[in-house]
């Protein structure tokens, strides 16, 4: 899980009347981050801090959120919830914490008006821990995948957590997929795949209402450009994972947070990022079940 990598946390809030839900990843202090931005049509906050050209280097939590444009304020409540523990940047006497957040469209699933607020994020804190269910739970309780032949066909997504060691080398992710296209395995073959007729027109279907969002974290000491860079090493495990990846509707966004705990060669951190972001994904595809209409690969 990406709670291996040591003092990393993360918790879930789940709506399953409203098919609905957020997740949190608190880090501990002194960790720095970056994000890249791989899809065509993102919706976040704060990520701009991220950016190497900034001066923040230090993130509290990153939060991955259902509600589209409407989740975002989640985010409130978990600011709220570092600030009431002393936990954020140092300014002018009192703590803002810094909390990036990105969001998944999950409105066409349930409850169109429904979506995660300040509460539920603060719940998710509450609930954070170093285990942390899989499927359709968090962030991943609306998400749904091969959508690309139109919704008559698409399939649960869900949220997945994984990690590799290599030495004293930690790397952990947690992913949530909400893609157009299909999630195929390890092989290739279809593993959450559009039973379409054959000879559907790719993009017969197709909706700008999708993302995989990611966040990657670890224990090597890295720059904010170096995660930066890692979070796009990372992206290529969504790519591994999903056919098509990345297109002009979807809204991929990929966080690399370092702990700063050992020293370490980034290439290793890169190369690993990218294995377990597909190893997460598919495990998130994997343990989702039937919910608001829309089954599961696994049914």
């Amino acid at each position: 899980m990406i709670t291996d990598v040591d003092g990393v946390r993360a918790g879930h809030h789940t709506d399953t009347a409203g098919v609905t839900g957020c997740t949190v990843v608190l880090f501990p202090p002194g960790t720095r981050a970056s994000c890249a931005v791989i899809g065509a049509a993102p919706d976040s906050r704060q990520t701009e801090l991220l950016r190497p050209s900034n001066v923040v280097d230090e993130v509290h939590a990153i939060v991955l959120t259902g509600g589209s444009a409407y989740g975002l304020g989640c985010a409130d409540g978990v600011m709220a919830w570092l600030a009431e523990r002393g936990i954020g940047f140092s300014a002018g006497g009192t703590v803002v914490p810094i909390v990036p957040t990105a969001v998944i469209f999950d409105l066409a699933i349930g409850d169109p008006k429904a979506f995660p607020t300040a509460n539920d994020a603060r719940a998710a804190c509450d609930n954070a821990g170093i285990d942390v269910d899989e499927g359709s739970v968090g962030a991943g309780t609306g998400a749904t995948v091969a959508k690309w032949a139109g919704p008559s066909y698409r399939l649960k997504g869900g949220v997945g957590t994984a990690s590799k060691r290599q030495g004293d080398v930690v790397v952990g992710a947690i992913v949530v997929c909400n893609a157009v296209g299909d999630v195929v395995d390890e092989r290739g073959d279809g593993l959450a795949a559009a039973a379409c007729p054959p000879g559907t027109p790719w993009w017969s279907g197709f909706e700008r209402t999708n993302t995989v969002l990611a966040v990657v974290a670890t224990n090597a000491t890295l720059s904010k450009a170096q995660c930066e860079h890692i979070s796009r090493m990372g992206g290529a495990g969504i790519a591994r994972a999903v056919r098509p990846a990345h297109a002009f509707g979807d809204g991929d966004i990929v966080f690399c947070a370092s702990t700063c705990a050992i020293d370490a060669d980034p290439n290793v951190v890169g190369s690993l990022a990218a294995d377990v972001v597909a190893d997460a994904l598919r495990r998130g595809v994997r343990a989702a079940t039937s919910l608001g209409g829309v089954s599961a690969a696994s049914a």
